[in-house]
């Protein structure tokens, strides 16, 4: 487990890094999650493995830090990003990022393209939706109350990772795929001047958009019997995928 810092207050990104060969592989989790529980199994599989691979936590997520005046929109965990793969010397990196992570990644490579080689968004998030989980709370209620409530009825599944998420971290990020979003974000997408590809599962709807997208020559590959935790729901058909998109 390795952190860099990112922000000029000290805050640091966590990650874990698996040694191989470059370009460098970066797998990015989504909201109240963690990589290092949806990618490892993922990440280390024979028929994907061997690249230099980081599994890294946004900020305010699993293992990196939480701050508490963060704005935690889509914009600034790019540039937070941004900041973790400079210091590193990362360039042209193959980004594989989930839902929120796959809105910020995209953000990511529409403003730094000099950092992503190929993109791989899964079920990303590209329009603002309703975000239930929090209307009914102003943040320092949810801080108090709403936080606590909806762990209680998400399920076994993404409770696991989301108790390690910070309050704070959870309802601002929320703002930011619904009020706060860009609505661009479709745009941003098809418009990437680098490879990349829109990974579904079979079960959720189609993404947003996707008659432009399909139009833009942008691969959408649907993962069979599998919702939006399709590297879950599918882990051998998900990996089979990005073997086909990044080799």
């Amino acid at each position: 487990m390795k952190h860099v810092e990112v922000l000029n207050d000290g805050s640091r990104i966590g990650y874990v890094e698996l040694p191989g060969n470059e370009p460098v592989r970066i797998f990015v989790h989504g909201l109240g999650s963690s990589s290092l529980a949806y990618y490892t199994s993922v990440a280390t599989d024979p028929k994907i493995a061997g690249q230099r691979t980081l599994l890294i936590d946004l900020l305010g997520f699993g293992i990196s830090d939480r701050q508490q005046d963060f704005g935690y929109s889509l914009s600034e965990q790019a540039a937070a990003l941004a900041s973790f793969m400079d210091k590193l010397e990362i360039s042209k990196a193959d980004v594989i990022a989930h839902s929120m992570g796959g809105a910020i990644a995209i953000m990511l490579a529409s403003t730094r393209p000099d950092l992503v080689g190929r993109l791989v968004v899964c079920e990303a998030n590209l329009l603002p939706t309703p975000r239930p989980r929090i209307d009914a709370y102003s943040e320092d209620l949810y801080i108090a109350e709403g936080f606590a409530s909806t762990l209680k009825n998400i399920g076994n599944i993404w409770s696991v990772t989301m108790r390690l998420a910070d309050p704070v971290a959870m309802y601002r990020s929320e703002q930011s795929l619904g009020k706060n979003m860009p609505t661009d974000l479709s745009d941003r997408f098809i418009n990437l001047p680098m490879p990349h590809a829109f990974i579904q599962g079979e079960r959720s709807p189609a993404p947003h958009d996707k008659d432009r997208i399909v139009a833009a020559d942008i691969p959408i590959i649907t993962i069979p019997d599998a919702g939006h935790n399709m590297m879950l729901d599918n882990q051998d058909a998900f990996i089979s995928a990005l073997e086909k998109v990044l080799r």
